[in-house]
């Protein structure tokens, strides 16, 4: 078998979002999705993240990668090239272990979002062509450099960027008979390791590609990248996660299951002198409810508080809940509502945000977590909203169920 690392460069010094390679992204700290298309890979023989910070390199232990040595910090500033933490890492790796790796396999944190399989191809293409020095992952250009322009300067008239044999004017022609175009991505690159230590190049001049569907198109820079791209692994896009798959909103909904606190509210509460509890709620949460209704789907809430504020607040709702100390264990006091009610598991919807919430996950045909749940929730869930507990993640839930109808 071909000895194939995969390196993941993975540097602390991220100013655009501070500690971003470690930031959680759908669950999982951004750099682990990464690690989980190398180790997922049936190809690749190694997993090593290439970083200058300690604490990195410990989520990267946790997940499943090596880090055998911390890359010197010159080596990952905001202005340093990748070539040289490639060479050092083969230099390091040669001279301190003896092992020298024939391929290398580059996979950068920013575009964890990468179908299934794509490592694999990849390496079978560069394997598949000996003159291959590289292979790039790429995706159809969003837009076409045949009409795109330079300037010559202020007062003076533009050129076209490219020329194309046999059409005169590329910019006045239908895109369709244009040439197709590809946009270099993040998501892979396999190398060759000659190609790195006797060309010194990370590319080499033979490229070959692996032509990546646009969907996954993904490339992190900002925290409104992050929230969008967070959107996508959870809208049933097949991809590698580093936990288990993340499956589709049922086709047929009967009954959405919400827990109380921390969904319906905000998780707070104030308890004055005489020891009386009270909480916040959002009350548009209760607004589509009867429109939920007529479609003929049930909301429900299911809660361990025995505080009466539980009832108080179905009522306002319109809704039924189940409350109170019988309610220890949600898993089970689900199962048997969903026996007495004749409802399929499948189509139901359970929402929570606490590690009490996990066993109805298991139950549920789809998991959903607010925003502001916790991390282990967060990792569990088939899907996460865009607003926190108490915040109009019950609305947002409901929205989205009748825009679906």
């Amino acid at each position: 078998m071909t000895e194939t690392l995969a390196l993941i460069p993975a540097r602390g010094g991220s100013k655009g979002i501070p500690h971003k390679n470690i930031r959680t992204f759908a669950g999982y700290p951004l750099l682990a999705w990464s690690i989980a298309a190398a180790k997922q890979s049936s190809s690749v023989t190694r997993v090593i993240v290439s970083t200058d910070d300690p604490e990195i390199a410990a989520v990267a232990r946790e997940y499943g990668a090596e880090t055998p040595f911390l890359r010197p910090s010159e080596l990952a500033q905001d202005n340093s090239l990748d070539l040289p933490l490639f060479e050092h890492a083969l230099t390091w790796l040669e001279e301190q272990e003896g092992y020298q790796p024939e391929v290398l396999v580059q996979l950068r944190p920013t575009s964890p979002i990468r179908p299934k399989g794509c490592v694999d191809e990849a390496v079978k293409i560069l394997l598949e062509h000996p003159d291959a020095d590289c292979v790039r992952g790429v995706v159809p250009a969003g837009q076409n450099p045949h009409k795109m322009w330079r300037l010559a300067g202020e007062g003076q008239p533009m050129k076209p960027l490219l020329a194309v044999e046999g059409i005169a004017e590329p910019y006045n022609a239908p895109r369709q008979i244009l040439p197709p175009v590809y946009w270099q991505t993040g998501h892979i690159d396999v190398i060759r390791v000659s190609t790195i230590r006797q060309k010194k190049s990370l590319t080499g001049d033979v490229i070959y590609p692996l032509v990546i569907d646009p969907h996954y198109t993904v490339d992190i820079d900002n925290l409104s990248d992050w929230a969008k791209y967070e959107a996508l692994v959870y809208s049933g896009l097949a991809m590698v996660t580093p936990g288990g798959t993340k499956r589709p909103m049922p086709g047929k909904v009967d009954l959405v299951i919400c827990d109380f606190d921390g969904v319906l509210t905000d998780n707070r509460v104030w308890v004055d002198r005489d020891g009386r509890e009270s909480v916040a709620a959002f009350r548009s949460d209760s607004i589509r409810v009867k429109e939920l209704r007529t479609t003929g789907m049930e909301l429900l809430i299911l809660s361990s508080e025995v505080d009466p504020v539980v009832a108080a607040r179905a009522k306002k709702m319109g809704v039924e809940a189940i409350h109170g100390v019988g309610v220890h264990d949600k898993g089970r006091v689900m199962r048997e509502v969903l026996e007495q009610r004749n409802v399929k598991a499948e189509n139901v919807i359970y929402v929570g945000n606490d590690l009490n919430d996990l066993p109805c996950f298991e139950v549920a045909g789809w998991s959903v977590a607010v925003a502001d749940a916790y991390p282990e929730v967060l990792r569990a869930a088939d899907f996460v909203l865009s607003k926190a507990g108490g915040h109009g993640a019950v609305r947002e839930l409901i929205d989205l169920l009748l825009s679906r109808k």
